[in-house]
C-alpha cells in the first residue's frame, strides 16, 4: 500500500513538473521573440515604421490610456465576443440535439450546414449591414455566421459517434432517448464539447474582427483600420498583440473549465 503512495506521490510530481516545464517554455518562447524583435529594431535591421517594435507597441498603449481609449476599445470587443460566442454556443447545442434526436431532419439538413459552412461569410458583409444596420447586431450577425455553422456540425459528429455500446445497453434497460442523451451523449463528449468551444471561441474573435473592420467606430477591429489608414502600424501591431492576449487568457479560461469537468467526472 505504501509502495503505491510513493508511485502515485512520483507520478503526481512527475506530472505537475511537466505542466510547469510546458507553462515555462510558453512564456520563454513568448518572451524570446518580442527580444528578438526589439533587438532586430533597435540594430536598424528591420524597418519600425513597417514592422514597429516592442518598444512601440508599449508607447501606442500608454497613448491610448492618456486618451482614455484604451479599455473602452477593449470592453466593446470583449462584449461582442461573449455575447456571440453564448448564442453560438447555445443555439449549436440546440440544433445539434435536435439532429441527434431525429435522424430524418439530420438527413435533410446536414448538407446544407456544410454548404453555409464553406461559404465566403466576408463577401456576404454588405448584405449583413444591409439587412442588420450599420451598428453592434451587423457585427454579432457576421461573428454568428462565421462561428454557428462549424460549432453545430462538431457537436453533432461527437454526438452521432458515441461508442455504441452504451447506446445498447440503455436500450436494453428500456430507457428513453432523453435519458440516453442525459446519461450517454452528453457525458462521453464532455472534452468533445470542450474543444468545440475553443474553436467557437476563436471563430467568434476572427468573426467579430471582420464585423468591427466593417462597421465599427470602437473596438481593437476599428483600431486596425483606423491605424491601417492612417499608416500608423504600431497602432494595428498592438491591436493584434492585445487580440492574442484576450485568444490566450479565454483558452485558458475554457482550459479551466475543462479541469472542473474533469475533476467531478
Amino acid at each position: 500500500m505504501s509502495t503505491f503512495s510513493q508511485e502515485h506521490i512520483s507520478y503526481l510530481k512527475k506530472e505537475k513538473r511537466f505542466k510547469r516545464n510546458v507553462i515555462i517554455t510558453q512564456i520563454s518562447i513568448i518572451v524570446f521573440l518580442f527580444l528578438l524583435w526589439e533587438l532586430l529594431s533597435k540594430l536598424e535591421i528591420i524597418n519600425t515604421f513597417l514592422y514597429s517594435s516592442p518598444t512601440l507597441i508599449i508607447k501606442t498603449i500608454i497613448n491610448l490610456l492618456n486618451q482614455n481609449n484604451f479599455f473602452s476599445h477593449i470592453l466593446i470587443t470583449l462584449y461582442e465576443v461573449i455575447i456571440s460566442f453564448s448564442i453560438a454556443s447555445i443555439i449549436s447545442l440546440v440544433v445539434a440535439t435536435i439532429l441527434w434526436w431525429n435522424k430524418f431532419l439530420s438527413k435533410v439538413f446536414e448538407p446544407y450546414l456544410t454548404i453555409i459552412n464553406s461559404l465566403p461569410k466576408v463577401a456576404l458583409g454588405p448584405l449583413i449591414i444591409i439587412w442588420a444596420g450599420a451598428s453592434i447586431k451587423s457585427i454579432i450577425v457576421m461573428s454568428l455566421m462565421i462561428s454557428l455553422f462549424i460549432t453545430i456540425i462538431n457537436f453533432y459528429q461527437s454526438f452521432i459517434s458515441t461508442p455504441n455500446n452504451y447506446i445498447t445497453l440503455l436500450k436494453s434497460f428500456q430507457c428513453k432517448k432523453k435519458d440516453i442523451f442525459i446519461k450517454v451523449i452528453l457525458p462521453s463528449n464532455k472534452e468533445n464539447i470542450i474543444n468545440a468551444l475553443k474553436i467557437n471561441m476563436s471563430m467568434n474573435f476572427i468573426g467579430v474582427i471582420m464585423g468591427e473592420l466593417l462597421v465599427s467606430k470602437k473596438g481593437l477591429g476599428y483600431l486596425i483600420m483606423y491605424g491601417s489608414q492612417v499608416f500608423n502600424i504600431s497602432l494595428v501591431i498592438t491591436s493584434v498583440v492585445i487580440l492574442g492576449l484576450l485568444s490566450f487568457i479565454f483558452y485558458y479560461l475554457i482550459n479551466y473549465l475543462e479541469k472542473i469537468i474533469a475533476k467531478k467526472r
